[in-house]
């Protein structure tokens, strides 16, 4: 499989744009986190649960975080496969007001079709045991919030230049595509290996 990896030297660092910041990427408290919250390697992963991509390389994704307890991951809802997906990205930040982002996520990225109605969406993550009628009042409650969360993803998508998802920033390096468990484990490795003296 060809990989492109490189050095991740188009990050969004601006001082003039807080929503490009370093921090912004990294650590915004409204983004959702996986794995360890203090693990020495990060994984920014941008994605779109209508991607074909993304669905294939997920439960790698999901191997690796829980062979490697000591990566943290950082979830960056990139919608842009048409509306099913925004609706999907939303039911998922929404579900994360009340502690249920990863089991939503995860129901929405086991399929290997892409979902083809808002009601399709909604199954998925009711059949995760998210409580839905705080999720739908999550929903419409705090939808600023969570619009505002999807534009800073997608501010930061485009700065970067990226072309579509699945993208993951592994440490210092951007991965542009969907990756098998050994990918996973050697772009860490690499990542890990590149902070060394």
């Amino acid at each position: 499989m060809a990989v492109c990896i490189g050095a991740a030297s188009a990050a969004p660092l601006s001082a003039d744009d807080p929503d490009l910041s370093r921090e912004a990427l990294l650590s915004d408290p409204a983004t959702p986190v996986g794995g360890d919250p203090n693990g020495d390697v990060t994984i920014v992963a941008f994605f779109d649960y209508n991607c074909p991509f993304c669905m294939k390389s997920e439960p790698a994704l999901e191997r690796l975080i829980a062979s490697d307890k000591n990566i943290r991951l950082v979830y960056k809802d990139w919608p842009i496969f048409g509306g099913v997906s925004v609706y999907a990205a939303k039911l998922a930040l929404a579900a994360n007001f009340q502690g249920k982002y990863a089991a939503a996520h995860h129901a929405l990225m086991a399929t290997s079709r892409r979902k083809s109605s808002e009601a399709e969406a909604r199954q998925l993550v009711a059949a995760a045991g998210v409580d839905m009628a705080r999720l739908d009042a999550d929903f419409s409650g705090k939808a600023a919030q969570i619009d505002a969360i999807l534009k800073r993803t997608e501010k930061q998508a485009t700065g970067m230049g990226f072309a579509g998802t699945p993208v993951y920033l592994i440490g210092p390096f951007l991965v542009a595509a969907a990756l098998d468990f050994d990918g996973f484990k050697k772009a860490v490795a690499d990542a890990r290996a590149k902070r060394e003296p």
